[in-house]
């Protein structure tokens, strides 16, 4: 029987590249996010090239439907957390505490709920995976992250007091927290919608990541042995040293 692996966000950028990534691993593969003609897009994807993959229509943030979609699930051997996004730059003095709480309900809650109705279909292995998608941003802070890294900063408390909590039993709780990523639409999403805005974040970046590195490392994490446990794999593009320090190249 194939393992199966289940993951949020998967409809585009890092998530639906994890996707296709771990269906080339051997893993049948559930895709999760909130619109169906990019899930059905990805999964198509993935069948015709020889891979096994269905999809639920999900917002994480609704435990009721996150309970449902749980309910549907006979067994899980690896949860990706990876729904998740940014909202705004606005200094913490002027940020509007909605867009506060829209990032905390899908980066913390999303990944709590999903986990907690989940877990109880992965009892069946001796080897269980649960992987969540931070970022350096979970890590350090910087003027006009405030709402975007104090989430982070709880999702990585959330996955470091899991692994203490499921301590003794077969599970691996996996973060993988990325630097700079290029991907069409986190940053547009960030800036409402400019891409001007969008494509300054990445100006002048030599190479930043591209989801499939990022899919790459987690599938890498993923298929280790079943007795190691990668806690913690910050992951850079060469040119972003630091979260505030970054090489760019002035055009020529």
């Amino acid at each position: 029987m194939n393992k199966v692996a289940v993951i949020s966000g998967a409809s585009s950028g890092i998530g639906a590249a994890t996707a296709r990534g771990l269906a080339r691993a051997g893993y049948e593969v559930v895709l999760l996010a909130r619109r169906e003609d990019r899930l059905k897009e990805v999964c198509g994807q993935i069948v015709d090239a020889g891979g096994r993959a269905t999809y639920c229509v999900l917002d994480v943030t609704d435990a009721e439907a996150v309970q449902a979609f749980a309910s549907t699930v006979d067994r899980v051997d690896v949860l990706v957390n990876n729904a998740g996004g940014a909202i705004g730059t606005d200094p913490v003095l002027k940020a509007d505490p909605a867009d506060w709480r829209a990032m905390y309900e899908v980066n913390v809650i999303g990944s709590l709920q999903l986990t907690q109705a989940l877990v109880p279909r992965m009892r069946h292995t001796d080897d269980a995976v649960i992987l969540v998608l931070t970022s350096t941003a979970g890590h350090g802070v910087y003027e006009g992250g405030g709402g975007y890294t104090t989430a982070k900063h709880g999702e990585h408390a959330l996955t470091g007091t899991l692994r203490l909590e499921l301590s003794g039993e077969p599970f691996r709780i996996i973060e993988i927290a990325p630097g700079m990523v290029a991907t069409p639409e986190f940053s547009l999403n960030r800036f409402g919608g400019d891409q001007a805005k969008a494509d300054a974040v990445y100006a002048g970046v030599p190479d930043p990541l591209s989801a499939e590195d990022v899919a790459d490392t987690i599938v890498w994490a993923v298929t280790r042995p079943k007795h190691v446990n990668v806690d913690l794999l910050v992951l850079r593009p060469r040119a972003q040293a630091a979260q505030h320090k970054v090489h760019r190249v002035k055009p020529a």
